[in-house]
């Protein structure tokens, strides 16, 4: 319990009537019934307050939130005491997330709820807890404050970004990659497993008709085919210090595993199984599997799994994803490419290629979309602008050595990752390389 600033009014008052008895201007008994009428009043004034009961406060958040999303959190505090309360709230939430709203101040009228809302954007993935929340009670004449830690304690889980899997789920398949940014033009027939018969249209290509039962039905008969599913797709994602990076809030790490779930979501919507292996820093593996609850299953698989300041070492990656996956799988390998790594990566992707199908997708730093041909004003400039370039040039050449050594390679910025690695995936499908 602290002394509220009208107490502390009422001493520097007090005060300066000692002043005044001091020069004999106000007779001392006058100067002793105010200080003692301010001592009954300071004392009844904290024993009401001690014996005010505490609200009651319910906050109202999902257990499960996605990183990187502006969420409200709502508090309903409810009046138990027999006046109105005036009170300021803070909510213990953990301490790294940027909070508008709080603190709050609210006066709570006897026996009545009231609801409080604040914003918070939780920026690390991972479990997290609520301590509670922090409330400033006044007492009846404000002369005394009081700060109380109520509950409710709440744990809370963040997942990478789920939010754009929600809205695919309520479109069809092929819409649902249109709308990630995957622009492929499906056209029908095309495939290899085999669909329907159905009679020959204009434009059929000659290996769609089915001589046998054109000949039984005195018409042509056409086959359609569709793209074969029950195929696998294996995510590599890097967790070590290339990914430490960050554009806007969120790590590179951060971006890899919302455009890795959205290639997963989009994935097992066509049938296929979908696997995971994270190396690097912290290792983790998820064996492929299909069906939608697949997404809750990986969701809860890499929820917590961050990047780490350790070089990866790619072969050992290589070989982990050897002798666990002996199926023919598209390997999507998620990272970003340094000339300096370039050796290693190119045994790596060598030994992965001799089963698998491989795809690099290199993230790509913001910076580097600047335009080199900026205005140079002062060596620093002049620095700055070399050094973008050769950067550029190392990055390049890197690219170029493993598109030489037969690889798919993907240059993307962390906001053109999910489409790119959709409308690779789709390709593959397509073209029926697996």
């Amino acid at each position: 319990m602290r002394p509220a600033p009208a107490l502390l009014a009422a001493l520097v008052a007090c005060a300066a009537l000692g002043a005044l008895v001091a020069f004999e201007l106000l007779p001392l008994a006058a100067f002793l019934a105010a200080m003692g009428a301010l001592a009954v009043l300071a004392v009844t004034d904290a024993l009401a307050l001690r014996r005010t009961p505490s609200p009651q406060i319910e906050r109202e958040l999902t257990p499960v939130v996605p990183v990187g999303v502006e969420r409200s959190v709502v508090l309903r505090l409810r009046n138990a005491a027999t006046r109105t309360l005036p009170v300021e709230l803070h909510d213990l939430h953990p301490g790294e997330w940027p909070v508008f709203g709080l603190p709050r101040r609210a006066s709570l009228p006897r026996g009545r709820e009231v609801e409080l809302s604040y914003r918070l954007t939780p920026t690390e993935r991972g479990n997290f807890h609520f301590a509670g929340c922090m409330l400033r009670l006044a007492s009846p004449l404000r002369l005394w404050c009081q700060q109380r830690q109520l509950p409710p304690p709440q744990a809370v889980r963040v997942y990478p970004n789920f939010a754009p899997l929600a809205k695919l789920a309520l479109v069809g398949a092929e819409r649902a990659s249109r709308v990630v940014g995957a622009h492929l033009k499906r056209r029908r027939g095309e495939g290899t497993e085999f669909q329907q018969l159905r009679e020959y249209r204009n434009g059929d290509a000659l290996r769609q008709i089915d001589w046998k039962a054109s000949q039984r039905a005195r018409k042509l008969i056409s086959r359609d085919y569709q793209i074969e599913r029950n195929q696998q797709v294996l995510l590599l994602v890097d967790t070590g210090r290339r990914m430490l990076a960050r554009d806007g809030n969120l790590a590179h790490f951060d971006h890899c595993l919302n455009a890795a779930l959205m290639v997963a979501y989009i994935a097992l919507r066509q049938g296929d199984g979908v696997g995971l292996l994270a190396a690097g820093g912290q290792t983790r593996y998820f064996a492929p599997r299909r069906g939608l609850g697949t997404i809750d299953a990986l969701l809860n698989s890499v929820f917590d799994l961050h990047a780490s300041p350790i070089a990866t070492d790619y072969l050992d990656a290589a070989t982990q994803l050897g002798l666990r996956q002996q199926r023919r799988s598209l390997v999507l390998l998620i990272t970003n490419v340094r000339d300096e790594d370039i050796d290693e990566l190119l045994s790596a992707v060598r030994q992965l290629q001799k089963r698998h199908l491989v795809c690099v997708a290199s993230l790509r730093e913001q910076v580097l979309e600047r335009p080199l041909d900026q205005p140079v004003a002062d060596l620093a400039d002049a620095i700055s602008v070399a050094a973008l370039d050769y950067y550029v040039e190392q990055r390049t050449r890197a690219h170029e050595a493993l598109r030489a050594q037969g690889t798919d390679v993907l240059d993307v910025t962390c906001t053109e990752l999910p489409a790119a690695l959709v409308q690779h995936y789709l390709a593959v499908k397509r073209a029926a390389r697996l």
